[in-house]
């Protein structure tokens, strides 16, 4: 990556984490602390849990236009350039340590799905990565969706998920600050993973490794 190009980066990626500062909501902390390569690969080798990514960075503005539409992209507020590049090093990071999710699922928004099928590419050759859009995790910022039964459903697949663990077997859920901050009590920044496993039934998800950027 060329120098300016680093230093825009950092840039982007430092006023995201001053946002998050500052629009988080009371009990939520900002991750700006980051967890060692190595805890990443522990927690997703052993198996049994979620990796939360929020989607990649975006088009300037909070939320959505009025009048948003999910099936229309152009009517929301979606990936930049940086963004989608920024997606492909997340699905890059995955391939060069060997790591595929069982599936992938998305919120219905078009910056989040492109976000996904950005890092993890349908290709002709080898093993397909499923993408699934999931309601469970779609935004409930701006009045959108019913939160407490999103957050049931997403709870109750992650514990699913956890009771049967696996080695080496988890999923990559693709949302929204404020969805992922209701999940685990952790703000993040775009583009951010965040490994995370239940810890029982209405229980916010336990942090296994924060603070990896892309």
């Amino acid at each position: 990556m060329a120098p300016d190009q680093l230093s825009r980066r950092r840039w982007l990626e430092s006023v995201s984490i001053i946002g998050l500062s500052l629009l988080a909501p009371s009990g939520v902390r900002t991750a700006v602390a980051q967890s060692s390569p190595q805890s990443y690969l522990d927690a997703l080798r052993a198996g049994g849990c979620v990796v939360l990514v929020r989607h990649a960075l975006t088009t300037p503005g909070i939320g959505d236009p009025p009048g948003m539409r999910l099936d229309d992209c152009s009517s929301q507020r979606d990936l930049s350039a940086e963004g989608r590049a920024q997606s492909r090093r997340l699905g890059q990071w995955f391939r060069a340590h060997g790591l595929r999710p069982q599936a992938v699922r998305s919120s219905q928004w078009c910056r989040c799905l492109h976000t996904a099928r950005e890092a993890f590419p349908q290709r002709q050759e080898g093993p397909q990565v499923p993408i699934t859009p999931w309601v469970a995790l779609n935004s409930f910022f701006q009045g959108h969706g019913s939160r407490d039964q999103q957050l049931k459903d997403a709870l109750s697949a992650a514990r699913i998920i956890h009771e049967r663990r696996k080695t080496g077997e988890f999923e990559v859920w693709v949302s929204h600050q404020v969805v992922i901050s209701a999940l685990t009590g952790h703000a993040c920044a775009m583009g951010e993973m965040i490994v995370a496993q239940s810890q029982g039934p209405d229980q916010t998800l336990r942090v296994l490794a924060s603070g990896l950027v892309f």
